[in-house]
C-alpha cells in the first residue's frame, strides 16, 4: 500500500503539539510528509520545513500552500491545522471547500455558527473534517468504549470526568506569553480552561458512553483575579441516554500534572481510567472484586487490539494515542480509495460534528458561569 500524503499547518519550531503530530502521523508508516506552512513568519517557516525535508513544498503561508497543493497532481491527502485558535475556521474551511480532507486541532472554530458551516462543507463536498480530541486514542480508552457498548457495566448512571492541572496557578505569570494568551478573550474567545482542557474531559464522556451532552449548569470562576476569562469551572450536565455527569477542570491545582480522568458508573459495575496511567483500566462489576484490565494484554476488544503497539507492561504515551487518530484516518481515506466499507474498529476518529457539539458546551458553559449556574440547553441549534 502506498503511503498517503501529509501535510501541516502551524506546528513550528518550538510548537508544544508540532512534534506530537508529526510523530503520530509518521509512526505506523502510513502517510509521508509532503507539505508544510509551519509558521506565521514565511522565511522562517520555509526554512523550517525545508530542514524537515519538505523541499519546493515547504510554503510561506496557508494561502500559498493551498493554491501549490491545489495545483499538484499528486497532492496531500490529508492536511493538519496546528494555527492558533481564532484561525482554524477560515483555513479549514479554505482546505474543505479545495476538496482536502482535514484534521483540525481543537477547537474547530470560535463560535457554533461557523461550526456548523463547517459541518455543513465537510457533509456537502464529502471530505472528512476531523477534530484532534487525541485523548481518545488511547488503547483501553476504546476498550472502556466497547466494553460499555456490550453492557459489560449496565445502564449507565453517572460520569464524573476531571482535566485539572497547576501549570498556570503562579499570578506571576501575568505577562508571560504562553499563559496570558490563554485568558484573553481576543485570542482565546469566551472561555479558557474549559475550552482549552475541559473539553477533552467532556468529549471523552460521550465518546466512551455513546451519549451526547443535552443540558448543563456551570460554576465557573477566575481565582487569579486578573484574568478575564476562568482558570476553574465545574459543570454539571445531563445526556440523552439518560445519564448525569460532574465534570472539574482547573489550571491552578497545584499538585496536579495533566490530570485528565474519567469513571463512569453503571447499573452492574464502574470504570475507571486515567491519562497519566494509561496501560490501566479499572473494572469493578456490581458484588463483584476490583479487576485491572492491562493493556496488550489477551482477549481484549477489536478496538484495543488494533491500537495497541508494544508489548504488555510497556508504556504507551500521547504521540501513540495520536497515531491511533492517523491510523483512523489513514483506514477511512484508504476505504473510500479503494471502494470498500471501513474497518468498524477505526472508524473511531472525532468527526466536525464532535467539534461543533464541543463549541456549542463551551459557549453554554461561559453563558452559564456568567448566569449563577443557570441550566442551558448544550446542543448546536442544528441538531436540536
Amino acid at each position: 500500500m502506498n503511503k498517503l500524503k501529509w501535510g501541516m499547518i502551524g506546528g513550528g519550531e518550538g510548537s508544544q503539539i508540532g512534534p506530537a503530530h508529526r510523530l503520530g502521523a509518521g509512526l505506523d508508516g502510513l502517510f509521508e510528509f509532503k507539505a508544510g506552512a509551519l509558521d506565521h513568519r514565511p522565511s522562517i517557516g520555509i526554512k523550517y520545513g525545508k530542514s524537515l525535508g519538505l523541499g519546493d513544498r515547504a510554503y510561506g503561508s496557508w494561502q500559498d500552500m493551498l493554491a501549490g497543493e491545489t495545483a499538484r497532481s499528486d497532492q496531500i491527502d490529508l492536511v493538519t491545522i496546528a494555527t492558533p485558535n481564532s484561525t482554524h475556521f477560515e483555513i479549514t474551511r479554505a482546505f474543505l471547500n479545495a476538496g482536502f480532507n482535514v484534521l483540525c486541532e481543537k477547537p474547530m472554530t470560535m463560535t457554533v455558527e461557523e461550526g456548523e458551516e463547517i459541518v455543513r462543507i465537510s457533509r456537502s463536498v464529502g471530505k472528512i473534517c476531523a477534530v484532534n480530541y487525541g485523548y481518545s486514542g488511547y488503547s483501553l480508552v476504546r476498550h472502556m468504549k466497547a466494553m460499555i457498548a456490550r453492557g459489560d457495566i449496565g445502564k449507565i448512571r453517572l460520569i464524573n470526568a476531571e482535566f485539572a492541572h497547576g501549570h498556570h496557578a503562579d499570578a506571576s505569570d501575568a505577562d508571560n506569553p504562553r499563559v496570558r494568551w490563554r485568558y484573553d478573550p481576543l485570542q482565546a474567545g469566551v472561555s479558557a480552561q474549559f475550552a482549552d482542557c475541559g473539553i477533552h474531559a467532556l468529549h471523552m464522556a460521550s465518546f466512551v458512553s455513546g451519549q451526547e451532552i443535552t443540558k448543563l449548569s456551570a460554576d465557573t470562576v477566575s481565582c487569579i483575579e486578573t484574568r478575564e476569562l476562568e482558570d476553574d469551572a465545574m459543570v454539571n450536565f445531563r445526556m440523552d441516554g439518560g445519564a448525569i455527569g460532574r465534570l472539574w477542570t482547573s489550571s491552578i491545582a497545584i499538585g496536579r500534572q495533566h490530570g485528565l480522568g474519567i469513571q463512569i458508573f453503571g447499573e452492574q459495575g464502574g470504570l475507571r481510567w486515567t491519562q497519566e496511567h494509561p496501560n490501566q483500566l479499572y473494572y469493578m462489576p456490581l458484588n463483584g472484586r476490583l479487576q485491572v484490565i492491562e493493556r496488550g494484554e489477551n482477549n481484549l476488544s477489536p478496538e484495543a487490539d488494533r491500537t495497541s503497539r508494544v508489548t504488555i507492561g510497556h508504556a504507551e504515551g500521547m504521540p501513540l494515542a495520536f497515531a491511533n487518530i492517523y491510523s483512523d484516518l489513514a483506514e477511512a481515506i484508504n476505504s473510500v480509495k479503494e471502494g470498500r466499507e471501513i474497518d468498524p474498529a477505526a472508524d473511531l476518529y472525532p468527526r466536525a460534528e464532535d467539534g461543533l457539539r464541543s463549541m456549542a458546551a463551551v459557549l453554554a458553559v461561559s453563558k452559564s458561569g456568567l448566569n449563577s449556574g443557570i441550566w442551558l440547553d448544550a446542543r448546536p441549534p442544528m441538531f436540536t
